[in-house]
């Protein structure tokens, strides 16, 4: 039997330090259920010291799960070990990952320790997270432009003082796939008890090879890959899960190796943190773009028709993709509703959020006529995308556009409790829309990025709107989808207003220290 490769999944943590991808906790629950659900060995659910509302998520998420084991992330400090202990224990299976740098430009740079210092806090870490939890893990950051002999020195103490799981990190995306390979050759080879500890690889995409330098670590000897769900993550993003899992599932081959994943969930978990942090995905992305198995080549639909395995190495349905995506009309009943929603694994809590959730659905058939699988998705992402105590509320928009003119848009919303409208003149719709929203809800924010992405095909498809804002220091993403590419910019303009306006404000990740 091959052996056992463990999938750390860290959306949770290091997706969520990419410029606007900041999580509500609710988020973060509803995607660990998803991750669950992929049969995901370790969830990074986040870094508690960062924030009390990122040890709050953690919390819950340690909570809800059960058949994951949760991990939460702390610097080589007391405090932070001391937090993350405290946000994992009533985790089912509890994980504390603390991490320091190790390479001389992090060392002297940033922390202003000498190796020694580093090597002493690195293993005093380990032990206090070991007083608190079984499992314990360690990084060293920056390890790919480290300094060997020491990397072998901190493994070599941290495993003695407790560590089960060492991470070998590409923190910056510099190390070329024959390098890291190699790298991590050597390291188990001189680290004498390299026996005790099973050996990880963190690696990021910045020169494009983060999947590439994955999979050498696992061919070297690797049996834990830290990746993040279509490959979300700070700078150039992290490795892609679904690449690496299924790059070992299909070159079996190659591989001496599997995970336990549930392939037929990687479709639905990446629809959902796209819709979640707003982040579309590419086209042509391995596995989950919307091109990953169209054939437009007539030699190759020629090809496919005879033998699918002429162009496909990988089956569509292995990994979510259905060819029966067109499931609900106008005329559908609350049951089909709620079978189809359980299909593509949103299940409801309670009969008032299902009754709130099909009503939703109601009205949007009322606008197209059918109703697709990425439709249900959005329908139900954007209800739970809503801040708790929202200060702004859609009401209701009318615009005015002529070839010429300029446009007006007049908008109704509810802000504060109160009922306030406006009317505003723009270089657009969308920017007359946004005015609108500005002449009532003041402030000194900037729209940093404004997106539109097609949910479905057709002239009646809905637009899904994603617009990033930026206020003293803070980002959001705001998400918004309606059949009116207007209203749905409006809808996700006060989506990002009411992260902003929530209380207490959000750690920004970005300024914290990362793995």
């Amino acid at each position: 039997m091959n052996d056992r490769l463990y999938i750390f999944d860290t959306t949770l943590r290091d997706g969520e330090q990419s410029p606007g991808a900041s999580m509500t906790a609710a988020e973060k629950v509803r995607i660990a259920r998803q991750l669950e659900k992929l049969q995901v060995d370790i969830i990074e659910a986040g870094f508690p010291a960062a924030s009390e509302g990122d040890s709050e998520a953690v919390k819950m998420v340690a909570k809800e799960i059960s058949d994951s084991r949760i991990c939460a992330l702390a610097r080589a400090n007391p405090g932070d070990v001391e937090k993350a202990a405290e946000a994992v224990k009533n985790a089912n299976a509890a994980r504390i990952h603390t991490f320091i740098a190790t390479s001389p430009i992090h060392m002297k740079a940033k922390l202003r320790m000498s190796p020694e210092d580093v090597l002493e806090k690195a293993v005093n870490a380990v032990r206090q997270a070991r007083d608190s939890v079984e499992d314990v893990e360690f990084s060293a950051e920056d390890a790919g432009r480290s300094d060997e002999d020491f990397l072998c020195r901190i493994f070599e103490a941290v495993i003695h003082a407790g560590a089960r799981t060492v991470n070998i990190p590409d923190t910056v995306g510099y190390t070329m796939p024959h390098q890291f390979g190699e790298m991590f050759n050597r390291l188990m080879n001189r680290i004498p008890n390299a026996d005790q500890a099973t050996f990880s690889v963190h690696c990021h995409n910045d020169l494009g090879v983060a999947v590439a330098n994955s999979l050498a670590a696992v061919q070297a000897g690797a049996r834990q890959v830290e990746c993040t769900i279509n490959g979300l993550g700070e700078r150039a993003g992290n490795a892609s899960l679904e690449e690496v899992v299924m790059a070992v599932r299909t070159r079996q081959d190659v591989f001496s190796c599997d995970t336990a994943i549930d392939t037929a969930q990687i479709l639905p978990a990446s629809r959902m943190v796209s819709s979640v942090t707003g982040f579309p995905v590419q086209p042509n992305k391995a596995i989950v773009g919307a091109n990953a198995f169209a054939h437009e080549a007539g030699i190759h639909q020629d090809g496919v028709l005879k033998q699918r395995d002429t162009y496909e190495i990988m089956r569509a349905e292995d990994v979510g993709w259905s060819a029966n995506q067109i499931v609900l009309g106008k005329h559908s009943g609350r049951t089909a509703f709620r079978e189809r929603m359980a299909s593509l694994g949103i299940e409801f809590s309670s009969d008032v959020e299902l009754n709130a959730a099909f009503g939703r659905f109601k009205d949007l058939a009322d606008k197209k006529h059918e109703i697709f699988d990425d439709d249900l998705q959005v329908l139900v992402s954007e209800d739970t995308s809503k801040e708790e105590n929202e200060v702004v509320r859609f009401i209701g928009l009318k615009t005015m556009a002529e070839t010429g003119g300029i446009p007006v848009a007049e908008l109704s919303l509810e802000f504060n409790g109160q009922p306030r409208s406006s009317s505003a003149n723009g270089d657009g719709l969308v920017d007359a829309a946004f005015q609108a929203v500005e002449e009532i809800v003041p402030g000194t924010r900037n729209v940093i990025l404004y997106s539109v992405n097609a949910i479905t095909e057709g002239s009646d498809s809905q637009g899904e709107v994603s617009v990033r804002l930026q206020e003293e220091g803070r980002i959001v993403n705001g998400q918004g989808a309606d059949t009116d590419i207007v209203v749905a910019s409006v809808k996700a303009y006060i989506n990002g207003l009411n992260k902003l306006q929530a209380a207490p404000h959000r750690f920004n990740p970005q300024s914290g220290e990362t793995v």
